[in-house]
Protein backbone atom coordinates (compact mmCIF):
# COMPACT_ATOMS: atom_id res chain seq x y z
CA UNK A 1 0.00 0.00 0.00
CA UNK A 2 2.90 2.08 0.92
CA UNK A 3 4.76 2.13 -2.85
CA UNK A 4 1.04 2.73 -3.97
CA UNK A 5 0.69 6.12 -2.20
CA UNK A 6 4.40 6.67 -3.15
CA UNK A 7 3.59 6.23 -7.05
CA UNK A 8 0.68 8.54 -6.53
CA UNK A 9 2.30 11.20 -4.72
CA UNK A 10 5.06 11.31 -7.77
CA UNK A 11 2.29 11.10 -10.56
CA UNK A 12 0.52 14.12 -8.99
CA UNK A 13 3.71 15.80 -8.29
CA UNK A 14 4.65 15.07 -12.25
CA UNK A 15 1.08 16.40 -13.47
CA UNK A 16 1.25 19.49 -11.05
CA UNK A 17 5.30 20.34 -12.25
CA UNK A 18 4.16 19.46 -16.03
CA UNK A 19 1.17 21.88 -15.29
CA UNK A 20 3.22 25.19 -14.15
CA UNK A 21 5.74 24.67 -16.76
CA UNK A 22 2.94 25.17 -19.21
CA UNK A 23 1.76 28.56 -16.75
CA UNK A 24 5.44 29.56 -17.01
CA UNK A 25 5.48 29.75 -20.90
CA UNK A 26 1.50 30.60 -21.33
CA UNK A 27 1.36 34.84 -22.52
CA UNK A 28 1.16 37.04 -19.31
CA UNK A 29 -1.34 39.44 -21.10
CA UNK A 30 -3.31 39.88 -23.89
CA UNK A 31 -1.88 40.78 -27.54
CA UNK A 32 -1.40 44.29 -28.61
CA UNK A 33 -4.73 43.66 -30.88
CA UNK A 34 -6.84 43.39 -27.53
CA UNK A 35 -5.27 46.46 -26.19
CA UNK A 36 -6.45 48.41 -29.07
CA UNK A 37 -8.58 51.47 -28.24
CA UNK A 38 -11.94 51.66 -29.90
CA UNK A 39 -11.86 54.34 -32.90
CA UNK A 40 -13.14 57.49 -33.07
CA UNK A 41 -17.00 57.85 -33.99
CA UNK A 42 -17.91 59.85 -36.73
CA UNK A 43 -20.78 62.33 -36.11
CA UNK A 44 -21.90 62.56 -39.32
CA UNK A 45 -22.49 58.96 -40.20
CA UNK A 46 -25.98 59.28 -38.53
CA UNK A 47 -27.74 61.48 -40.48
CA UNK A 48 -26.06 59.46 -43.67
CA UNK A 49 -28.20 56.15 -41.88
CA UNK A 50 -31.63 58.57 -41.58
CA UNK A 51 -31.31 58.67 -45.13
CA UNK A 52 -31.31 55.27 -45.58
CA UNK A 53 -33.84 54.71 -43.19
CA UNK A 54 -36.09 57.11 -44.77
CA UNK A 55 -36.05 55.24 -48.10
CA UNK A 56 -38.36 52.34 -46.84
CA UNK A 57 -40.62 50.84 -46.40
CA UNK A 58 -40.41 50.65 -50.48
CA UNK A 59 -40.80 47.09 -52.05
CA UNK A 60 -38.42 48.31 -54.78
CA UNK A 61 -35.42 48.87 -52.39
CA UNK A 62 -36.15 46.05 -50.37
CA UNK A 63 -35.46 44.35 -53.65
CA UNK A 64 -32.76 46.20 -54.70
CA UNK A 65 -30.79 45.59 -51.19
CA UNK A 66 -31.08 41.90 -52.15
CA UNK A 67 -29.47 42.74 -55.55
CA UNK A 68 -26.53 45.15 -54.03
CA UNK A 69 -25.79 42.81 -51.71
CA UNK A 70 -25.03 39.86 -53.95
CA UNK A 71 -23.53 42.03 -56.27
CA UNK A 72 -21.39 43.52 -53.47
CA UNK A 73 -20.22 39.81 -51.97
CA UNK A 74 -19.54 38.50 -55.92
CA UNK A 75 -17.14 41.73 -56.46
CA UNK A 76 -15.36 41.44 -53.25
CA UNK A 77 -14.22 45.08 -52.68
CA UNK A 78 -13.79 44.10 -48.75
CA UNK A 79 -10.99 42.21 -49.38
CA UNK A 80 -8.86 44.81 -51.16
CA UNK A 81 -6.24 46.31 -49.30
CA UNK A 82 -6.42 44.41 -46.27
CA UNK A 83 -8.28 46.75 -44.50
CA UNK A 84 -10.17 44.09 -42.33
CA UNK A 85 -6.90 43.58 -40.53
CA UNK A 86 -6.02 47.41 -39.99
CA UNK A 87 -8.49 46.78 -36.80
CA UNK A 88 -10.20 44.33 -34.85
CA UNK A 89 -13.14 47.32 -34.90
CA UNK A 90 -16.17 47.02 -37.70
CA UNK A 91 -16.68 49.81 -39.67
CA UNK A 92 -20.30 50.49 -40.88
CA UNK A 93 -20.38 52.26 -44.38
CA UNK A 94 -23.10 54.20 -46.18
CA UNK A 95 -22.53 54.69 -49.86
CA UNK A 96 -24.86 57.69 -51.71
CA UNK A 97 -24.83 56.21 -55.28
CA UNK A 98 -26.09 57.92 -58.32
CA UNK A 99 -28.81 56.89 -60.87
CA UNK A 100 -26.74 54.53 -62.17
CA UNK A 101 -25.48 53.04 -59.45
CA UNK A 102 -22.47 54.47 -59.11
CA UNK A 103 -20.69 55.28 -55.40
CA UNK A 104 -20.47 59.00 -55.90
CA UNK A 105 -19.20 59.67 -51.64
CA UNK A 106 -19.23 57.43 -48.61
CA UNK A 107 -19.25 57.62 -45.01
CA UNK A 108 -18.49 55.82 -42.07
CA UNK A 109 -19.48 54.84 -38.66
CA UNK A 110 -15.78 55.30 -37.12
CA UNK A 111 -13.28 57.50 -38.16
CA UNK A 112 -10.13 55.45 -38.99
CA UNK A 113 -7.23 53.79 -41.02
CA UNK A 114 -9.54 50.88 -41.34
CA UNK A 115 -12.44 53.08 -42.29
CA UNK A 116 -10.58 55.09 -44.97
CA UNK A 117 -9.47 52.25 -46.60
CA UNK A 118 -13.01 50.74 -47.14
CA UNK A 119 -13.58 54.06 -48.18
CA UNK A 120 -11.47 53.79 -50.93
CA UNK A 121 -11.98 50.44 -51.93
CA UNK A 122 -15.46 51.55 -52.63
CA UNK A 123 -14.97 55.08 -53.90
CA UNK A 124 -16.48 55.12 -57.46
CA UNK A 125 -17.77 51.92 -57.67
CA UNK A 126 -20.28 50.50 -59.94
CA UNK A 127 -23.46 49.35 -58.41
CA UNK A 128 -26.33 47.83 -60.10
CA UNK A 129 -28.90 50.73 -61.48
CA UNK A 130 -30.71 51.64 -58.04
CA UNK A 131 -34.01 51.95 -58.26
CA UNK A 132 -33.77 55.60 -57.47
CA UNK A 133 -31.45 58.83 -56.70
CA UNK A 134 -29.52 59.72 -54.71
CA UNK A 135 -29.61 56.02 -52.99
CA UNK A 136 -28.05 54.98 -49.88
CA UNK A 137 -26.40 51.84 -49.00
CA UNK A 138 -24.96 51.08 -45.90
CA UNK A 139 -22.44 47.66 -45.68
CA UNK A 140 -21.53 46.53 -42.74
CA UNK A 141 -17.68 45.50 -42.67
CA UNK A 142 -16.41 43.06 -39.73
Amino acid sequence: MQSRYNKFTALAALAAAALLAGCQTAPQQGSAADNEPPPAANPGFGAEMNRFNAQFPNPKASKYEDESLAWNNAQKLDEKGNCHDKSKYPVTIVLTLDANGKVTDSVTDVQGAKAECFRQNYAGAQFPKPPFAPYRKPIKLR
